[in-house]
């Protein structure tokens, strides 16, 4: 029994009884008052329910679920700006350990002075390695007497948009093999026609964001060291390895696509992705301290000590680079090879079963790397912009988009699985897309795809 409190008047607030939710509040300027903090959690929260429910986005490669540990470790770390070294000496400590692992992991030379910097994302690091392929080829025609005018770089269409980016930004020619039916990637021979004494590097793709397929970087390799030979052009070759970074070396170990090719000066990663670790997040690392011009690395005091800096921006988290030195120490190589032998298996497993769907035909079949992607057998018949869009009222996001030029004609559903999809998740997904293919072949309309597919 409890007994009676009969002198007390307090009363129970609900958290909905409040003024701040009974009438407006500025959503583009600054409110005149504020709000209880837990009223504007509570706003906040509630808005983001309209938010799609991210272990049901396949649209997305980056990282959606980490350990509870990990999530403390985050919040633990929120204040810790990573670019004020000399304020915390440790968490530089943890960015060197992390880029040394990771050097490692792509057969950085021991021999030579392996360098690199942890990133916002794979887009930053891509910046910052073309950055200092375009000044050092700049410095090698100066010094030859050359133009260093009019740079060039050469990429496939299969490319992700940050690599036009940079190409406009930085003033760089890009010169771009266009895809066609069945060939989607790019190899030596497409390449070589396009290069010449003003090209400052060659990009080439360890998993593609719109196929998940991988460039014949043996082939671009075996290109390039033969024209230092007979031309001598010294032609880098930059492997973007955002998706698949974090693949290959666990999942076919033996594959030489990384530091073991002579012509490869640079590779970036996401870490966000299948690094295990929540945006944003990516790491760029040179072959050699050599391919980094040191006039590109600014050195600061004003924090404190000396600073080395090689950046777009300055501040940053440092959360999302001690979460993946904790990933490293949780996992090792044996969980991550665990973790990639599962996604992997899962993919296969939802391409198998997607390709038993009348009106569906594989493109990669999520053997090589953990993505699903497909086209309609018979366009004609089957709309999958309306697929796509039935999926999103199951609630799951599955892009529709089509290829860039010259293969625009087709259009593509791709899906990402990662960690936390399961094969329960698996089943679930073939049975909603046989269904939207049935819905679909009915008439359903859906609105215009988009041009670029989530990465």
């Amino acid at each position: 029994m409890h007994r009676l409190n009969l002198d007390s008047d307090e009363s129970v607030a609900p958290t909905y009884a409040g003024r701040s939710f009974s009438h407006d509040i500025p959503k583009y300027s600054l409110p005149t008052e504020g709000v209880a903090a837990e009223a504007a959690y509570q706003l906040v929260h509630d808005e983001l329910n309209l938010d799609g429910n991210p272990a049901l986005n396949l649209a997305s490669f980056v990282t959606s679920w980490m350990e509870p540990q990990a999530d403390r470790l985050a919040a633990e770390t929120l204040a810790k700006n990573l670019i004020d070294q000399d304020e915390y000496p440790q968490t530089e400590e943890v960015h060197r350990r992390v880029v040394s692992i990771i050097g490692r992991l792509f057969h950085a030379p021991s021999h030579r002075q392996p360098t690199g910097t942890a990133t916002i994302g794979s887009s930053e690091a891509i910046m910052l390695a073309m950055l200092a392929h375009k000044r050092s080829w700049q410095r090698r025609r100066e010094a030859a007497g050359l133009p260093s005018d009019r740079p060039n770089m050469v990429m496939g269409a299969d490319v992700h948009t940050c690599w036009e980016k940079f190409a406009r930004y930085f003033e760089v020619e890009a010169r771009v093999v266009p895809m066609q039916e069945g060939r989607y990637t790019i190899g030596a021979e497409q390449v070589e026609p396009l290069l010449d004494e003003r090209t400052i590097a060659v990009a080439g793709l360890l998993g593609t964001t719109f196929t998940g397929q991988m460039d014949d970087l043996a082939s671009l390799d075996r290109l390039l060291r033969s024209l230092a030979e007979e031309r001598d052009l010294r032609i880098p070759l930059h492997v973007d390895a955002a998706s698949g970074g974090f693949i290959v070396p666990f999942a076919r170990p033996h594959e030489e696509w990384d530091f073991r090719l002579e012509s490869v000066r640079s590779i970036n990663v996401s870490n966000h992705k299948f690094g295990l670790v929540y945006p944003g997040m990516g790491t760029v690392v040179f072959r050699d301290a050599s391919d980094l011009p040191e006039e590109l690395v600014f050195h600061i005091n004003y924090l404190g000590g000396d600073m080395p800096n090689y950046s777009l921006n300055f501040s940053r988290p440092s959360s999302s680079v001690i979460l993946q030195y904790f990933a490293f120490l949780r996992l090792g190589r044996a969980g991550y090879e665990a973790i990639v032998d599962t996604v992997l298996a899962n993919s296969r497993a939802l391409a198998d079963k997607l390709s038993a769907i009348d009106g569906l035909e594989l493109l990669n079949d999520g053997s090589a790397f953990p993505i699903v992607a497909l086209r309609a057998s018979d366009p004609r018949e089957t709309d999958l912009l309306a697929v796509s869009h039935l999926l999103r009222e199951r609630g799951w996001i599955v892009p529709a988009y089509t290829l860039p030029p010259n293969a625009e004609h087709i259009t593509v559903l791709r899906m990402v699985v990662k960690e936390n999809f399961s094969r329960d998740m698996v089943d679930m997904l073939a049975h909603d897309i046989g269904a939207a293919m049935r819905l679909a072949a009915k008439g359903t309309t859906a609105p215009r795809a988009r041009r670029r597919p989530h990465c």
